[in-house]
């Protein structure tokens, strides 16, 4: 699941210019016995499996060291977000536990774990998915990773609202023009036009971060929010 990054795009540029370093270990290879089993039973009953603390651990200890940061990819952790892969990308090494069946022993996760994230309120067969998105989010934030540093700066999140719409050529597409003051050339004028968008683009989809940063805004930015609001 993991070969495709390594082999293409962003993650596969950093990783051949040796700006980041991606390796997987595989569970099985610790466990002590014939048949490789890697899991076992919950106790107390429950469906599903429950990936065993002893092995987990040996995997772990197999790779880690004195810079490592341990983050448990679980649907109950705290949500992921663009603040939270800024900070990881600080980390000079990511242990990544992609959880499996019903995930790994709680007594694993107490004792490594220094985080724990979700990537949503859904749930997956396993944290690979989860763990790949957090590869890509993160990996942005490293130095020389994007070809430009300021796309990562100004994507959405970064300023707590969502990224404005953005336009190319052709300039009239099926009827709907390009709005004309991006074509002005007055950078006052484009930012101020980019920064209605922003708010009217993020109280229309995620009031939740407006609400967050309500007292950040201007009086004239909560007048424009507020009416969004009213209309529905």
């Amino acid at each position: 699941m993991f070969e495709t990054i390594k082999k293409e795009g962003v993650i596969a540029r950093a990783i051949k210019n040796n700006l980041i370093q991606l390796d997987t270990i595989f569970l099985r290879d610790f466990a002590d016995n014939s048949r490789k089993n890697v899991d076992n039973h919950p106790i107390g009953g429950g469906d599903g499996m429950v990936l065993r603390a002893d092995i987990a651990e040996k995997a772990i200890l197999s790779v880690a060291n004195e810079n490592s940061f341990i983050v448990n990819l679980t649907p109950s952790g705290k949500v992921f977000n663009s603040k939270i892969a800024k900070k990881l990308s600080q980390k000079k090494h990511l242990i990544l536990l992609c959880g499996r069946y019903a995930g790994f022993d709680q007594r694993l996760i107490e004792k490594y774990a220094h985080i724990n994230l979700s990537i949503g309120d859904f749930v997956l067969s396993g944290g690979e998915l989860p763990s790949l998105c957090l590869i890509d989010s993160i990996s942005r934030f490293v130095p020389g990773v994007l070809g430009n540093q300021e796309s990562a700066l100004n994507d959405s999140f970064e300023d707590g609202l969502l990224e404005a719409p953005q336009y190319t050529h052709p300039e009239d597409f099926h009827g709907q023009e390009i709005p004309k003051v991006l074509f002005s050339g007055d950078h006052k004028k484009i930012s101020a036009f980019k920064r209605k968008e922003q708010l009217i683009l993020t109280a229309q989809n995620r009031p939740d971060l407006i609400l967050s940063m309500w007292e950040n805004l201007s009086r004239q930015e909560k007048s424009i929010i507020e009416k969004i609001w009213k209309s529905g």
